[in-house]
């Protein structure tokens, strides 16, 4: 062995290694002992195997030197009892023998040792090898320590991306907005339904196709954020109504979709179909507001025909407007002579479409008659189509289909400027006098617009009438639909001196609240309830009190659809003051309204 100033050399590990040198050799246990601590490491004694075998139990050891001539058990032994053990196999064993023949060598390794050092040893050899082995040992737990920090960044980014796949799923099936299904997975539910269906002839399923009456115009008054309130209440409600076998999801903006499993008749969908109708009666409290919404409600009833989810919701789709066409807050049930009326529907909007841009519209007018002395105190403007194939066409027919593409917004725009205009050509040719006035209708969706009152100056600016001459003829819809919006609305087209008329009274809401709420100066008696007035009907009982609480509140009545001498002596007799119908004259065109116009003052003179 080499003195120990060369020893002393070797550098010192920066932690505190535990070592046990096993020899039977007491004074070569003490030097490798000696030699191991002064290079920094700490060590324990043993001098037999079975000594060795104690000690390893008690506390396991970093790294063994093991001799291999032992008298009660051979160095190989002790090695083969610590590698059957779990919590000592991991030791790295260094064999210490004076034995140099390679078989000795190749039996140590066998039985899982890590060195053979040759007695004599060198004490450079022993530091250098154990310095291997700890140098092995810390890559171990370098690699162990990776290891677990990859397992741990493993496990970490798995349950990232099962959450990420959830969210992803989420996004995928489920609205964000009203947290229902939406449409990808409406469209899986409906494959299963209908492979149902196919597979079991006796089941039967039922699909709702529901759209928001009058939505935009909450939307377009209130803002979206309020919108996606509203839309977010509905989806509440809805999921109050319906059981839990129903599938209710969105279908996009504000159309819902009802898949409806294990129906057993026809009953059972109106049953369904009116309780959304009653339910959705009651206003809803948003913001301090009340909002009326109702839905239109298309029906497939019969679904053992279709093979395709989209065919499916094709039909739905025709018979809700279908609905909507017969005056919303209606359903109807799909039949298959809809798919004309839906070919119609979407030609007239696609030529509506070309006709705003070609300018096919023309205004006709109703006179406005005061009661007791026949003379003309106005006219209504009414827009009709002249349409290069079809002719004359009346706004019930294409109104409709207008408001539901946003187009009536450019039509009324045209519809109140051009009816100033010719109120503007009437008096500057003297064929009204200055008291004359023009009642224009604005629907719900121009009086939601927040730029209306700008469009109105704009028009009253260039036409030069003044705005005593103009009448404004709205709904009680328009009113109800977003209240506090609509008192402001109305405020200020007060301010401007215009009148305001509530057209169709009777045919609403019906609240009569609303009337102290809002200075309105005409009330407009629906032609429902002059249709069938008789000194024994009903409607004459009705009259009579619109026209009193017109009285009361200093509102004048004006009966629409006069078209009998008995209808209008029934008026004259409960003090209705003006009104209008095919008894005085039909819609005119303006050269037939000038010639009528002068025609009543000529007889009044003669007269």
């Amino acid at each position: 062995m080499n003195n120990q100033s060369a020893a002393e050399k070797i550098s010192l590990p920066t932690t505190k290694i535990n070592i046990l040198v096993v020899d039977d050799v007491l004074e070569n246990v003490r030097l490798l002992s000696s030699i191991l601590e002064r290079n920094g490491y700490e060590t324990r004694k043993a001098i037999s195997g079975l000594m060795a075998l104690t000690t390893v139990e008690v506390s396991p050891p970093t790294l063994i030197l093991l001799d291999i001539r032992m008298p009660d058990m051979t160095g190989y032994q002790v090695c083969e009892q610590l590698k059957l053990n779990p919590k000592t196999a991991q030791i790295p064993i260094i064999f210490l023998s004076a034995a140099d023949d390679i078989s000795d060598k190749m039996q140590a390794f066998q039985v899982g040792g890590a060195d053979y050092i040759t007695k004599p040893f060198h004490i450079e050899e022993v530091l250098a090898r154990v310095k291997h082995q700890l140098t092995i040992i810390k890559a171990q737990q370098t690699i162990h320590e990776l290891n677990a920090q990859l397992e741990a960044r493993v496990k970490e980014r798995t349950q990232q991306l099962e959450i990420a796949n959830s969210q992803l799923a989420e996004m995928a099936f489920q609205d964000s907005l009203t947290k229902l299904p939406n449409r990808a997975l409406l469209m899986q539910e409906l494959w299963k339904s209908i492979a149902a269906q196919k597979a079991n002839p006796d089941y039967q399923f039922a699909v709702f196709y529901l759209d928001c009456d009058r939505f935009k115009i909450v939307n377009d008054s209130l803002g979206h954020l309020a919108g996606d309130d509203l839309l977010v209440a509905v989806t509440q409600r809805l999921n109050s109504l319906l059981n839990h076998d129903i599938f209710l999801a969105r279908l996009g903006g504000d159309e819902f979709v009802i898949l409806l499993r294990k129906f057993t008749n026809t009953d059972t969908i109106i049953q369904i179909a009116e309780k959304i109708s009653q339910h959705f009666a009651e206003p809803f409290h948003l913001r301090e507001r009340e909002v009326f919404l109702s839905f239109s409600i298309g029906i497939v009833r019969d679904c053992s025909t279709y093979s395709d989810p989209e065919a499916l919701l094709r039909d739905a789709d025709i018979a809700m407007y279908k609905a909507k066409s017969l005056g919303k807050d209606q359903y109807q049930i799909f039949a298959p002579a809809m798919h004309q009326d839906a070919y119609q529907r979407l030609q007239i909007e696609t030529d509506l479409r070309k006709a705003i841009i070609q300018q096919e519209f023309v205004l006709y007018y109703q006179p406005i008659i005061e009661l007791i002395t026949g003379k003309i105190i106005g006219v209504e403007a009414l827009i009709r189509w002249q349409h290069p194939t079809h002719g004359l066409i009346n706004p019930g027919k294409f109104i409709p289909i207008a408001e539901e593409t946003g187009l009536i917004l450019k039509l009324g725009y045209w519809t109140l400027k051009q009816a100033c205009y010719q109120l503007h050509l009437w008096q500057k040719n003297n064929i009204v006098d200055p008291s004359f006035s023009i009642s224009v209708n604005l629907s719900a969706y121009q009086f939601a617009q927040s730029n209306l009152l700008e469009q109105i100056d704009e028009i009253l600016t260039a036409t030069q009438i003044t705005p005593e001459s103009l009448k404004l003829e709205i709904t009680e819809t328009a009113i109800m639909e977003n209240f506090a919006a609509a008192a402001q609305v109305i405020e200020n087209i007060r301010q401007r001196g215009i009148q305001l008329s509530i057209d169709d009274f009777g045919t609403g809401y019906s609240s009569l609240s609303y009337l102290h709420s809002f200075p309105v100066d005409n009330l407009k008696i629906d032609r429902s309830f002059i249709q069938h007035l008789h000194e024994k009907s009903d409607n004459l009982g009705l009259v009579n009190a619109i026209v009193q609480i017109a009285k009361t509140m200093n509102m004048h009545i004006i009966a629409e659809g006069i078209e009998t001498n008995n209808q209008l002596e029934q008026l004259k007799l409960l003090n209705c003051q003006f009104g209008q119908g095919y008894l005085f004259s039909e819609p005119l065109n303006p050269e037939k309204l000038t010639k009528f116009i002068l025609d009543i003052s000529e007889f009044q003179l003669n007269s």
